[in-house]
């Protein structure tokens, strides 16, 4: 196979790609705007760092500022 064949094919794909994500990302969109789309929040099994508040993330991720020397 020539190389322009070759980008072309490549190129081709990628177009298909960005319009599926496109069309998904409009379907999403309109879940959203109807309201037709729910979260659910998973629970936790960490005390939630050493505030006591918990955030729903790691413990590793809450405590970052005071590894960093946070103000």
């Amino acid at each position: 196979m020539e190389k322009s064949i070759i980008i072309a094919v490549v190129l081709g794909i990628l177009v298909l790609i960005s319009v599926v994500q496109a069309l998904q990302l409009n379907a999403l969109k309109e879940k959203i705007n109807e309201g037709k789309l729910t979260f659910s929040k998973t629970s936790s099994s960490s005390s939630g760092g050493s505030n006591g508040q918990s955030s729903g993330l790691p413990s590793n991720i809450q405590d970052l500022p005071s590894m960093v020397g946070g103000c």
